[in-house]
């Protein structure tokens, strides 16, 4: 029920955020017109100032827009790829980056894999002893009974990611993991084949959702953490987001 519930208020977040910046932008469109240049500055800032609009608050954690700053830019390549392409949907990111070339893509990408912004205050994560416990294991461990891996064992012992592609899961917040994880195990959000992510959240019943998101929000996060070394190979599911052969 809390997956359900977390994934229901991401879907009527994104509508109101998207119907919210149409307004804003209707009423505002005379002003705004009136005081920008004739000629834009062609600079990667003005290029993604609307990236940084969300992705870059340094006030609180955001279970809907997350924190972009210093995941691994082969990542976050990956991931405008994807909503370019259709396997992430998310109707303004797909309206932001549906035209942009390849090389833009990428140097957005660098842009945050290099960024090293301030991070808010951590979060007070309410659970029970045993989700603790349960989540604990999930990610140090893995459960070979459900034959899941540990989330160590790909995003580093840390949890910082690695090169050239793992994300860090450390600093997102616990709404926007069991969002990202139930969009995985009901088939709305994808990566490339084979999807190795889609196949975990697939294996975890949702109360376990629910344990590793609430172990992963309540670790530390280090103010200036640099993404982990490569890790060991091969990973314990292949994944082509992170494949063994570049």
């Amino acid at each position: 029920m809390t997956l359900l519930l977390s994934a229901a208020r991401s879907a009527a977040r994104a509508r109101a955020a998207l119907m919210a910046a149409l307004a804003l932008s209707a009423l505002g469109a005379a002003p705004a017109w009136a005081d920008r240049p004739a000629v834009l500055p062609d600079t990667l800032q003005q290029r993604i100032a609307p990236c940084l609009s969300c992705h870059a608050r340094t006030d609180r954690d955001d279970a809907f827009f997350p924190r972009l700053a210093g995941k691994p830019a082969g990542y976050l390549y990956n991931q405008l790829i994807n909503f370019q392409q259709g396997r992430r949907r998310y109707p303004l990111m797909t309206w932001m980056v549906a035209p942009l070339p390849d090389p833009y893509l990428h140097e957005i990408a660098d842009y945050f894999a290099n960024a090293d912004l301030a991070r808010p205050p951590a979060p007070v994560v309410t659970a029970s002893p045993t989700e603790r416990a349960r989540g604990e294991q999930l990610v140090q461990r893995g459960d070979p009974a459900l034959k899941v891996p540990a989330c160590v064992a790909c995003h580093g012992a840390a949890l910082t990611g690695a090169q050239p592609a793992i994300p860090g899961l450390t600093g997102l917040p616990r709404d926007y993991i069991n969002a990202q994880l139930g969009a995985w195990k009901n088939g709305d959000r994808h990566a490339l084949a084979p999807d190795c992510m889609a196949e975990i959240a697939r294996r975890l019943p949702l109360q376990d959702v629910t344990a590793i998101s609430a172990y992963l929000a309540a670790q530390p996060v280090p103010q200036h953490g640099a993404v982990a070394t490569p890790i060991h190979r091969p990973l314990p599911l292949a994944c082509g987001s992170a494949p063994d052969q570049p």
